[in-house]
């Protein structure tokens, strides 16, 4: 019996937490934890591993400001940057715990219309976290919009739709030679293809939207979703929360969840369900595996 296909969304906040020091170190130390949650579904399955870039996007952009000799780079520049980068980590830590197993990272170019509303409405938090105060300051400075995350402020930024992979039949011919494949980080470069030529455009896609199109395109038969929460939450912080484990996309369609960051998860999710996808797992990186078999986490199947 041929093993089944899951994509695996790994969260930029499960590479750099919250308030932990934005360095190399510190990432390569959170990558070989997460390296070994995937080496262990890659174990049961085949595995097509996606990765946030929130965190490290943001830093680059902020230390690339702080240079005058240059202009800053654009955010398309810095999302090829930022696969690299963690592309390289996850790769390695892989390499290291499935010697015998094929790793691939596969730089990818996700295609988003020019002409889509996230382009007026930023919503995609990036960069460190930043007391109020500090986030203002920051903000009239570098020209920056700034919106509430938790407790805390961060940066935001245009956030489309992806539709269409760049690198599509690579990814697919990978997987089909068996090859555990890293692609899309960060929800992929986002590029605009007009008169047939492709450019960048200024924006950092979300990832999930992006795993969940991808796990579309290439007929995955689950998605799990590995972020820093350990389920979906109804009523999250207050006295009042409390984890779903099993819901349908009509159940969590009658539910509002944030914008910035559970709203494009659930979104994404009820998207795959609804065109054929089995299942979707959410939760923390530690119960991956778990959370593929109903044992952890957030499980949404069809209606």
């Amino acid at each position: 019996m041929s093993r089944k296909t899951v994509v695996v969304a790994l969260g930029g906040n499960a590479l750099l937490r919250r308030g932990e020091p934005l360095e190399a170190e510190t990432q390569r130390q959170n990558v070989k934890i997460a390296a070994k949650t995937i080496a262990q579904i890659a174990e049961e399955y085949n595995v097509v591993l996606v990765h946030g870039n929130g965190p490290q996007v943001g830093l680059l952009a902020l230390q690339g400001l702080e240079y005058k000799k240059v202009n800053p780079y654009p955010l398309d520049v810095l999302g090829a940057e930022t696969q690299g980068m963690i592309g390289y980590m996850l790769m390695q830590e892989l390499k290291n715990l499935l010697p015998h197993q094929e790793v691939s990272c596969v730089l990818t170019q996700m295609k988003v219309d020019p002409q889509d509303p996230a382009f007026t409405d930023p919503t995609k938090p990036i960069g460190p976290v930043y007391e109020e105060a500090e986030a203002r300051e920051l903000a009239e400075k570098y020209h920056w919009i700034v919106k509430p995350d938790g407790k805390h402020f961060r940066r935001v930024v245009p956030s489309p739709q992806p539709v269409g992979i760049v690198e599509k039949e690579t990814i697919e011919s990978l997987i089909a030679k068996n090859h555990l494949v890293i692609c899309t980080g960060g929800g992929g470069i986002p590029v605009k293809c007009e008169h047939k030529t492709i450019t960048g455009v200024e924006a950092v896609i979300d990832k999930d939207m992006s795993s969940a199109y991808l796990a579309r395109q290439i007929h995955a038969d689950a998605l799990l979703i590995l972020t820093d929460a350990d389920a979906v939450y109804l009523h999250w912080g207050t006295s009042k929360q409390t984890a779903l484990t099993n819901t349908t996309p009509s159940q969590l369609e009658k539910i509002e969840f944030d914008a910035g960051s559970m709203g494009p998860k659930i979104q994404a999710s009820c998207e795959f369900i609804k065109q054929g996808g089995e299942l979707v797992g959410i939760g923390a990186l530690h119960d991956g595996l778990q959370i593929l078999k109903g044992l952890a986490g957030t499980n949404i199947v069809a209606d």
